[in-house]
């Protein structure tokens, strides 16, 4: 099971990630786009990282915002691996 981060380490780590916020031990971004489509083509772009990672985001989308959070769910909070994550999906437009 992957190590949960200390409070510290989580603060240190997301005062690195423009746009992310952290909530009830989940990492969260809301992006808006034109459209619905724009908003789908980014969600499809989100699939090979997130498998190549084995780290899978919940993402809700409503017509043209995507709303993503990340927490390792098995390990019951935010670990190295959500980080690692934001950090791919920051550089997705």
């Amino acid at each position: 099971m992957a190590q949960l981060l200390t409070e510290a380490e989580i603060q240190e780590q997301a005062k690195v990630l423009s746009g992310w916020t952290v909530e009830d031990s989940k990492l969260q971004i809301s992006r808006t786009f034109k459209d619905f489509i724009q908003a789908i083509e980014f969600v499809n772009k989100l699939v090979e990282p997130a498998e190549s990672a084995g780290h899978h985001p919940d993402i809700e989308i409503s017509y043209n915002k995507v709303k993503i959070t990340l927490t390792t769910h098995d390990a019951g909070g935010l670990t190295p691996a959500d980080f690692d994550l934001a950090r791919v999906i920051a550089k997705i437009n």
